[in-house]
C-alpha cells in the first residue's frame, strides 16, 4: 500500500485521486484543478494492490474488469485522463540516451509475438475483428469505419469525419477511372466502395476476417455493384497480379516489425511501374517501443504500433519513393472520444451481448486508447509511396483540388 501511494502522490499534481484501500484507510492526491477530472476509487482487497504494482497496466486492467478496483466518482476515462494529463508524453525526458535494460528485455519477451506469421496472422485478427457484429454497429459510425477519422473542425459530427477521411485518402491515391485498386485490410468495405462510387476505380479488397468478408460481401451485392468491388479471404503476402494503387488503412499495426521489409516488397512487386500507394497506420511519435500487456492479452494479440524510424527503415532498399508524409496529432483521439461516448451509451446491449467484464475491458480498452492520442505519444501517420518519381504532380496542389472535388460531389 505504501508503495502504491508513492506513486500516487508523484502522478497526481493536478486534479484530485481520492483512494479508499481494502483495510478502510483512505488517501487523498493532488489538488483540485478546473482542467482535471477528480476522481474516486476503491480497492474491493489487498491483493490487487500487488497486482498493480507488478504490472501495471494489466493489473490495474485486469482489477477493474473483475469489479476490484471500482470508480465511485468519474469512470475510467476520467481515472486515465487524471493521471495521462498529469504526465504529459512531451512533458517528459528526452529518451535519447540509453535506454536502459527494462526496455531490452522487453523486446526481446516481445519479438515472437510480434513476428506474425501468416497462420498466427489469421488467429490474431479473428480474436478482435470476428467479435459480433452486433458490438461494432454499437459504437462505430454507419459506414463502420474502423480507423482513425479526419477531423475538419472537432465540432464536426463522427459521420461527417469519416467520409472527410475516405476523401483525404482518395485525394492523396490520384485516381483515374478505369485503375485497379487493392486495399489491404479492407474491413467491412466501405473504403473500397467509397473509391469505386467515387472514382469509378475497380477495387480488390483482402482481410483476414470471415466476419469481415461476409459484410463487405453483401454490401457490394446490395450497392449492385460485385462485379467492380470483390473482396477475398486472402492474406496481403498470397496476393497476385498488378494494381494501379494500393490503399492500406488500420492494418500496418498487425503486420508486426520482422515482417515490415515483406510487406514493402509485397506492395512493390503488385504495383505497376506508375503505381503509388497510401499507407495510413497508427504510430509513435517517439522510437521504437513495446505492446502492453493488457493490450496484448486481451485486444491485439500480436499487434504492434510502429514508430516512424521503423517505417521507414523498412521501406528503404526498396526502391519506392516516399512521397508524401502527414502526421494526424489530434484526430484519433476526437475519434475514440466518439467511440467511447457511444460505447458507454450502449452499455446494456454490450452486456447483453456477453457481460459485464467485457463491458469494462472494451470501454477500458476504448478510453486507454483515447487518452493515449490526447496526452501521451501516439499519432496516426499517412505515408505515400511511388514506384516513379514521375508517377504524381510535382506540387501536393492536386491533393487539395481532388478533395475539394469530392467534398462538392459529396454535397450536391
Amino acid at each position: 500500500m505504501a508503495l502504491i501511494d508513492m506513486f500516487f502522490a508523484r502522478a497526481v499534481q493536478k486534479g484530485q485521486l481520492t483512494v479508499h484501500h481494502a483495510n478502510g484507510s483512505t488517501g487523498r492526491f493532488g489538488t483540485p484543478d478546473p482542467g482535471f477530472p477528480n476522481v474516486t476509487i476503491r480497492f474491493t482487497d489487498r491483493k490487487v494492490l500487488a497486482s498493480i504494482v507488478r504490472d501495471p497496466s494489466l493489473g490495474a486492467a485486469e482489477a477493474f474488469m473483475d469489479g476490484r478496483l471500482v470508480i465511485e466518482q468519474g469512470d475510467i476515462r476520467d481515472l486515465l485522463v487524471l493521471f495521462k494529463k498529469n504526465n504529459l508524453w512531451e512533458a517528459g525526458e528526452s529518451k535519447l540516451k540509453a535506454r536502459g535494460m527494462r526496455l531490452v528485455a522487453n523486446a526481446v519477451l516481445h519479438r515472437l509475438d510480434r513476428y506474425n506469421q501468416a497462420r498466427q496472422s489469421k488467429r490474431n485478427v479473428a480474436h478482435h475483428y470476428d467479435l459480433s457484429d452486433r458490438l461494432y454497429d454499437l459504437f462505430l459510425d454507419v459506414d463502420r469505419q474502423y480507423s482513425c477519422a479526419y477531423f475538419t473542425d472537432p465540432a464536426v459530427s463522427l459521420e461527417q469525419a469519416q467520409v472527410d477521411k475516405k476523401a483525404h485518402i482518395a485525394a492523396k491515391l490520384a485516381l483515374r477511372p478505369g485503375m485497379r485498386v487493392l486495399d489491404i485490410g479492407c474491413g467491412w468495405g466501405g473504403m473500397a466502395l467509397y473509391l469505386h462510387r467515387k472514382t469509378g476505380a475497380e477495387v480488390l479488397g483482402v482481410t483476414l476476417s470471415e466476419e469481415q468478408l461476409k459484410v463487405a460481401r453483401r454490401r457490394a451485392e446490395e450497392a449492385g455493384v460485385a462485379d467492380k468491388v470483390r473482396f477475398e479471404l486472402i492474406d496481403y503476402r498470397a496476393v497476385q497480379g498488378q494494381f494501379d494503387r494500393i490503399v492500406s488503412v488500420g492494418m500496418f499495426e498487425h503486420v508486426g516489425p520482422p515482417q515490415y521489409r515483406t510487406f514493402f516488397a509485397k506492395c512493390r512487386e503488385l504495383l505497376t511501374p506508375d503505381g503509388v500507394m497510401l499507407l495510413h497506420t497508427i504510430g509513435r511519435a517517439g522510437g521504437p517501443g513495446v505492446t502492453d500487456h493488457f493490450t496484448a492479452k486481451y485486444i491485439f494479440p500480436g499487434g504492434y504500433i510502429p514508430a516512424l524510424s521503423e517505417i521507414v527503415r523498412a521501406h528503404e532498399g526498396n526502391k519506392m519513393f516516399l512521397t508524401d508524409v502527414e502526421v494526424l496529432r489530434r484526430h484519433y483521439g476526437f475519434t475514440l472520444a466518439h467511440w467511447y461516448d457511444r460505447a458507454v451509451a450502449a452499455k446494456q446491449a454490450i452486456v447483453d451481448l456477453y457481460d459485464e467484464r467485457f463491458f469494462r475491458m472494451w470501454t477500458f480498452y476504448l478510453a486507454g486508447s483515447q487518452v493515449s492520442f490526447d496526452y501521451g505519444g501516439m499519432v496516426n501517420y499517412q505515408l505515400q509511396f511511388a514506384r516513379s518519381r514521375d508517377a504524381l504532380p510535382l506540387t501536393r496542389d492536386y491533393m487539395l483540388e481532388e478533395e475539394q472535388r469530392l467534398h462538392e460531389v459529396a454535397g450536391a
